[in-house]
């Protein structure tokens, strides 16, 4: 049997979890002084609410010894083990679960075991982890998920837009300055992943409204299948989540939607307010 993993990066609604039944390993950070893991029960109204008050969020990265833990269950029950987790580019994380994954592999070399690096988060992460399952679920082999994943993770487009930019100075992706003037003339950032799974900025534009059509946008010039599924994630903003649902209703999408809040580590860099558009686009 073939186990998949992924993390709560991935932003995966409980249900989805359970139909495929996902291992998911759990990130953690800090709001104020609690110590919280990300659980299937967060409360995104309150914690961007708190965020938006001025409480500040730290996040850690999953170390190699908890996703040891975690593979190691599904490696002792005759299980080969394949994780599917979030941006190298953006968390140590991955390369954790590499060093768990080299371990493993001499302690059981029976067992089969492959990391792969989705180059995004949200659920740019979790509809790559979907179409894993769904291969899964049609008998593909471990190593022909692995080689497709391998190649979905190329063609997965993830584009957001962010309210307030101080949360990504605060992050180290602009300056203080630009942040600073980008609030005064109301610049809304198009931000998406490079390569190497990097967050960057594509380009601005003035107002809010025109930041979510230019989501949308992006999607009419880029899409491969208009049936296949799309993922927004939105930082306590169901009315503009709503908003570009219609956009690309209109645009001819006619699959299925997935409309999450932003979970609470990879929101919490974006802030209050962040909306982030997923889909599969066309091979390069």
């Amino acid at each position: 049997m073939i186990q998949i993993f992924t993390d709560t990066s991935a932003n995966l609604p409980a249900e989805v979890i359970e139909e495929y039944g996902f291992v998911v390993v759990p990130f953690t950070y800090t709001i104020g002084d609690e110590i919280c893991v990300e659980t299937k029960d967060f409360d995104g109204k309150k914690f961007y609410g708190a965020m938006s008050e001025g409480t500040r969020v730290r996040t850690s990265m999953v170390n190699a010894f908890t996703y040891s833990e975690a593979f190691e269950e599904a490696a002792k029950k005759g299980d080969d083990v394949l994780y599917i987790g979030m941006s190298g580019g953006i968390s140590g994380s991955f390369m954790e679960s590499m060093i768990a994954i080299n371990d493993l592999r001499e302690r059981y070399p029976r067992r089969r075991f492959a990391a792969v690096n989705t180059l995004t988060a949200s659920l740019g992460e979790g509809i790559q982890v979907v179409h894993a399952a769904e291969l899964l679920k049609q008998g593909a082999s471990f190593d022909e998920i692995f080689i497709e994943a391998e190649r979905f993770n190329k063609v997965m487009c993830s584009y957001f837009t962010v309210d307030d930019l101080s949360y990504l100075q605060q992050t180290g992706r602009i300056s203080r300055f630009s942040a600073k003037m980008g609030t005064v003339l109301q610049i809304k950032p198009i931000l998406t992943n490079n390569e190497g799974g990097q967050i960057i900025l594509h380009h601005k534009v003035r107002s809010r409204k025109k930041a979510l059509l230019a989501l949308a946008e992006h999607y009419k010039t880029l899409v491969s299948d208009v049936a296949a599924t799309v993922g927004i994630a939105h930082a306590d903003s169901p009315e503009d989540a709503a908003f570009l649902e219609k956009c690309l209703r209109d645009a001819g999408f006619s699959g299925k939607m997935m409309n999450v809040c932003y979970e609470p580590v990879t929101g919490s860099h974006v802030g209050p307010g962040a909306v982030a558009l997923f889909f599969e686009g066309k091979e390069e």
